[in-house]
């Protein structure tokens, strides 16, 4: 299927003029020639000239099953033509079936005789500020411990955790945050090189708790795999060193799962899991929905129930957005989209590799399943970042039909989170048209 035709009614300069005149300055677009993309079929998408395109991108790590899924498509239509809202003041049965599905597949292991429970919301912002409130009211404490160069949303709390200044530079966070170091080898914050390292980074987190909060903190939160910071992947040992300090101090953990959920790293369902951690909350969002809005914070019940007050979820839960997750999820599952993460991942990953090798200007490429980072340098040697390295591959590769992301602290790095549904031939697509991408950019250099 293509398209074209009629159906389009505003060129993408014109819409851009308008979009221009009532939104805000600071809201993001990509290429020097902004596209609008106005249909979508599996892995592929269309602008509103009619070109297509590969996702590679999947509306930032979101679309994970694919465009236009069917059976997805037919459920949510089917659930609006009953009722698409009625708020958490009435059961909604879709919301307890998913509840009940999440919290039977959360690797969050609490003690005898507290349960897991879930508490949905519209986006994983407001995920990550709902468990904020959880772990705050539970430990009385408003000191957060997070990780430098991260990224937990756009809200006032989330921003105010957010260890990249590129997004949080103008913050006023009512919060006490201590930043940790991350675990990004490729720019060691310590000057060290893994192995040998020790895992340095992650045994710091002890100074950190003992010379920089008061002992009584709130929670620690961190993303598995560091989504916007440019995909940077810990090594195995970070994460399980990480929680044994914490447990040594009782802080409980709260593992961001919002890129990293749902088989795409193609490790297990969950990116934390992957370094066989068991957090103590998560919170979800982006691939749970498959492009619809919703988040979720999954925590040990005695957290979640540490708010007294009574409470309602306007829109978090409602029957429209369950309804397609748990669509979304029966998708993942019954078409074993986790393996082909894993599978199509590997593949490629040693494309990329293989390009890693031949061009200056490709310094790392890292990741898992099909959460892949490709770090622009101006060169191995020096490692200096380059962003407008990254823009160029983002042009060339939109110019040849293939989407792809960027991120980084100094957007110099490439991302790229098909849906999961991709295939070898997809893969290789990519791989043959960053290899073009990534010549260009190496004689300018």
């Amino acid at each position: 299927m293509t398209g074209g035709g009629a159906e389009f009614l505003d060129d993408a300069a014109e819409l851009l003029g308008r979009h221009r005149d009532v939104l805000p300055n600071w809201l993001a677009l990509y290429y020097k020639e902004p596209i609008e993309l106005v249909r979508g079929e599996g892995t592929r998408v269309w602008d509103s000239s009619g070109k297509e395109y590969l996702d590679f991108f999947g509306g930032i790590v979101t679309t994970i099953s694919g465009h236009a899924i069917d059976r997805i498509v037919d459920a949510l239509r089917e659930q609006a033509g009953k009722i698409a809202h009625t708020s958490t003041l009435y059961l909604i049965r879709p919301m307890v079936e998913l509840a009940e599905r999440l919290t039977a597949r959360s690797p969050i292991a609490p003690p005898d005789g507290v349960d897991v429970k879930a508490f949905f919301v519209g986006s994983g912002t407001e995920a990550v500020e709902a468990a904020l409130l959880f772990a705050t009211t539970w430990r009385r404490s408003n000191e957060i411990i997070a990780l430098r160069n991260s990224y937990h949303g756009r809200s006032f709390g989330a921003v105010g955790i957010t260890g990249n200044r590129g997004w949080s530079a103008t913050s006023f966070s009512p919060l006490n945050v201590s930043y940790a170091v991350p675990a990004y080898c490729y720019r060691c914050p310590l000057h060290l090189t893994y192995p040998e390292c020790g895992v340095a980074c992650a045994e710091d987190l002890r100074n950190v708790i003992e010379t920089t909060t008061s002992g009584e903190v709130a929670a620690m939160i961190a993303e598995p795999i560091q989504g916007v910071g440019g995909f940077v992947t810990p090594p195995p040992e970070y994460f399980p060193i990480v929680k044994g300090i914490l447990d040594e101090y009782g802080i409980p953990f709260i593992a961001d799962e919002v890129q990293t959920g749902f088989g795409r790293t193609g490790v297990t369902y969950w990116g934390i899991e992957g370094y066989d951690v068991q957090p103590d909350a998560m919170v979800i969002a982006k691939g749970h929905g498959n492009g619809m809005a919703i988040g979720a914070v999954l925590s040990r019940a005695d957290m979640m129930e540490s708010l007294k007050a009574n409470s309602i979820s306007t829109f978090g839960g409602n029957p429209l957005a369950t309804t397609f997750a748990l669509a979304n999820l029966d998708n993942i599952e019954e078409q074993d989209l986790q393996h082909n993460a894993r599978r199509v991942g590997k593949f490629l990953m040693d494309g990329l590799k293989e390009l890693e090798d031949r061009y200056d200007v490709v310094g790392e490429v890292r990741g898992k399943g099909l959460m892949l980072g490709v770090e622009m340098v101006r060169d191995g040697g020096s490692r200096e970042p380059h962003a407008e390295g990254a823009a160029q591959v983002m042009e060339v590769t939109k110019d040849r039909g293939v989407l792809v992301g960027k991120g980084g602290l100094y957007g110099n790095v490439l991302r790229l989170s098909p849906p999961l549904s991709i295939t070898e031939e997809d893969a290789a697509r990519a791989i043959e048209t960053l290899d073009v991408a990534f010549r260009e950019v190496q004689e300018k250099v």
